[in-house]
């Protein structure tokens, strides 16, 4: 049984030979965590958690004209914990497929609703414009669908509708006081999880056959690419 995650799944879409290394020979670059995100992750994971112990909107649903209510469910902490989320086995494809959410909601057709919390700090934000020219904005939507299908993996119905709550830090305030102030943007996505599970059994394909070659789009590929030709114009720089 191979045990594959959300961003697992992703890295494969994005280059298959980094994602090869890092998950068949655990060979990854080094990461710094985003405390500061996971600040504001937390922080607004408490808001719903709040409003859901209530059963009642968020300030943000009435505001946006969203109807519904923080969904409450016994798995909530178990869905939004990094090393367990929400997730799905298949025994005949041998894989255990899963994620993390941010959070739940839950319309009043009973239907979930699934959010994601961003953070960052632009001076003009400007999703269209990010989503047209990013390839992680895209990813986000991605991430919303694989979500989506695991909740549908797991017997609930899913709203075709995502969200996600993001917070524009204000850098330019004239005095900081120990405080950041946010801009709060409520993006609305339609989404569509046709596409994952086939994605999914790709991943577990890949890790079962030999190593992919490198991706000419990669960063990583193309940095490792570049120094190597340098490393071999100059024999005498190679680290011993």
């Amino acid at each position: 049984m191979i045990k594959i995650s959300r961003s697992a799944v992703e890295q494969h879409l994005n280059c298959q030979r980094c994602f090869y290394l890092a998950y068949k020979h655990k060979v990854r670059p080094p990461s710094l965590p985003f405390t500061l995100n996971s600040a504001v992750d937390n922080l607004c994971k408490n808001e719903f958690d709040f409003y859901r112990a209530k059963g009642k909107p968020h300030p943000m649903f009435i505001k946006h004209g969203i109807e519904a209510v923080p969904f409450a469910h016994e798995k909530m902490d178990e869905w939004r914990n990094n090393f367990k989320g929400i997730r799905y086995r298949n025994e005949d494809k041998g894989y255990d497929f899963g994620g993390a959410v941010d959070d739940i909601w839950q319309k009043s057709n009973g239907k979930l609703i699934v959010v994601d919390v961003k953070a960052t700090a632009k001076n003009v934000f400007d999703w269209e414009d990010t989503f047209s020219k990013w390839e992680y904005a895209k990813g986000y939507k991605r991430q919303l669908e694989m979500y989506q299908w695991l909740l549908r993996k797991n017997n609930f119905e899913v709203a075709p509708e995502a969200y996600l709550v993001y917070f524009n830090g204000k850098k330019n305030e004239a005095m900081f006081e120990q405080k950041l102030q946010f801009d709060l943007h409520l993006i609305r996505l339609e989404c569509n999880d046709d596409w994952v599970e086939g994605a999914v059994e790709d991943a577990v394909a890949t890790l079962k056959a030999a190593m992919p070659k490198p991706s000419k789009s990669c960063e990583n590929c193309n940095y490792l690419r570049k120094r190597w030709e340098v490393s071999n114009k100059n024999p005498k720089n190679l680290v011993n």
